[in-house]
């Protein structure tokens, strides 16, 4: 038995880390690397671990395991993400560490802010995750097999057969031991892709984790352009508060990530548990509090009032699945270009109509799109009726389907089908004259400028980064014109 985390998970540079091992074996063995373009060995070290019990709430409310040691971050230490690698015998655990930038000194233009939430939400460690019952999930605890690490090569979540349960995943997850939750969040699927191409082309990247939005002030002074990947879905309230004053004052960000920012969600108990009642959110105690916009449920609830169209300009009650289960299962996994003139395709020859990311099927699997029309010229508009910004531009579209509850995978039998769940949320008791508004969606590639001169690229889709591991140089161009442009002075 050989088990383990770090805290705090992110440091400053100059700053201790303490490790809480659990083990029956002694004395182990730590490594921390660095995990970018190259792997960068900075620490080896020791401990003396001892073993220690899982409390039977520790997936809620943590282990409280004593640190068996520290590892001291160097001052010299770059902003990134670093592997920490626990070894006894022939015994392994993976636990990780960011070391994030420091305000005031100088740094990158550009900010990966890893989707700690969303790990933390998926992350079955010790009991329930929020897919599986619960309503609570801690972060002082180890994040099960395959969030960190995975054999390669790995199975995507996104299937292109019509299989309702959608055990793809699954099933490749149990024969090589990781999670069956570790396909849908963690550092290995999307983000430590993303940072690797960056690196490769020469892009200068410093990295932080969600909580820091909110725990770290003025992360954000001075970055250019704040960069999310892969699946982004849980955001409280002040990391909301945080991104809309980046771009607000004139900062860009590009979303590579779908589903992002779903769900609202709150950080407690000194920040080391998260709360999200998420289709139980009538069960949670600020329903008809003062506190009531901070109900964890998906943002687009009434009760809420804040749509996240206002922030990153698509929803995923608009988009959904494509690929996935039922969710247009025999989708090509390409985005159809409608305006290939603007600047995000420079260089790339697509034309009108043209598919992009079809090599690597990069539409999959959950997505996010908007209320839209056809535009005079007959090419797609977005309406505007779910709060979508009005400098939004469509760039590319691909369908998209929200589940129905007669649709859903039967392991989510216990909530309602996610078409029925949008409805009932926007709507309330009227929703099912409102439903078929959300029945047939489409996943959106978008742009739009804020009334501070931000500029926001949405990519709409979880897999964006699976085309930047292939050979698509049409997408590595319009991902690099992207970064260019936004990580500039003046982008």
């Amino acid at each position: 038995m050989l088990e383990g985390y770090c805290w705090p998970p992110s440091v400053a540079p100059g700053d201790e880390v303490a490790l809480h091992v659990a083990t029956d074996g002694g004395q182990v063995r730590v490594e921390v690397a660095r995990d970018g373009l190259d792997r960068e060995v900075v620490w080896r070290g020791e401990v003396d671990a001892r073993a220690h019990d899982t409390p039977p709430d520790a997936s809620a409310a943590g282990c409280g395991w004593p640190a068996a040691g520290t590892i001291p971050v160097g001052a010299d230490w770059r902003s990134g993400y670093y592997a920490v690698t626990f070894t006894a015998g022939d015994e392994r655990a993976d636990a990780f560490l960011v070391v994030r930038p420091e305000p005031g000194a100088p740094r990158a233009p550009i900010l990966l802010v890893l989707s700690t939430c969303t790990w933390n939400a998926y992350n079955d460690w010790g009991g329930p995750s929020l897919y599986t019952g619960g309503h609570q999930v801690s972060f002082e605890r180890p994040l099960a097999p395959g969030f960190l690490v995975k054999p390669e090569p790995h199975e995507r979540k996104a299937q292109s057969v019509p299989d309702r349960e959608a055990l793809g995943f699954f099933a490749w997850a149990d024969a090589n031991g990781v999670s069956r939750w570790s396909g849908g969040s963690g550092w290995w699927n999307w983000e430590r892709t993303a940072l690797r191409w960056a690196e490769a082309n020469g892009f200068a990247v410093d990295v932080a984790i969600q909580q820091d939005l909110e725990d770290v002030p003025g992360l954000l002074d001075g970055v250019r352009l704040y960069l999310s990947v892969g699946h982004d879905e849980y955001w409280t309230w002040g990391m909301r508060e945080a991104f809309d004053s980046h771009t607000a004052a004139g900062g860009n960000a590009a979303i590579l990530s779908g589903n992002t920012c779903y769900w609202q969600v709150r950080i407690d108990d000194d920040r080391r548990t998260m709360t999200g009642y998420k289709y139980d959110a009538g069960e949670d105690p600020v329903l008809g509090t003062a506190d009531e916009r901070f109900l964890s449920g998906a943002w687009v609830d009434r009760r809420v009032g804040r749509p996240e169209t206002s922030t990153i300009g698509l929803t995923f009650s608009h988009g959904g699945y494509s690929r996935y289960g039922l969710g247009v299962p025999r989708a090509s996994g390409a985005y159809t270009v409608w305006r290939p003139g603007h600047w995000v395709f420079e260089g790339t020859d697509l034309r009108y109509g043209d598919a992009l990311g079809l090599a690597d099927a990069i539409v999959g699997y959950e997505v996010d799109g908007c209320d839209l029309t056809t535009g005079p010229d007959g090419r797609p508009v977005p309406t505007h009726r779910d709060g979508a910004p009005d400098s939004l531009e469509i760039l590319a579209t691909a369908p998209a389907q929200l589940w129905a509850q007669d649709q859903q995978p039967s392991r989510y039998a216990h909530e309602p089908g996610e078409l029925e769940h949008v409805a009932q949320a926007i709507h309330g008791d009227d929703w099912a004259t409102h439903v078929d508004a959300y029945r047939f969606n489409h996943a959106v590639c978008g742009v739009f400028t804020t009334p501070g001169g931000g500029t926001v690229f949405n990519a709409g889709v979880t897999d964006w980064a699976y085309g930047l591991r292939g050979d698509d140089p049409v997408l590595e161009r319009v991902t690099r014109n992207v970064l260019e442009r936004l990580s500039r002075e003046g982008g």
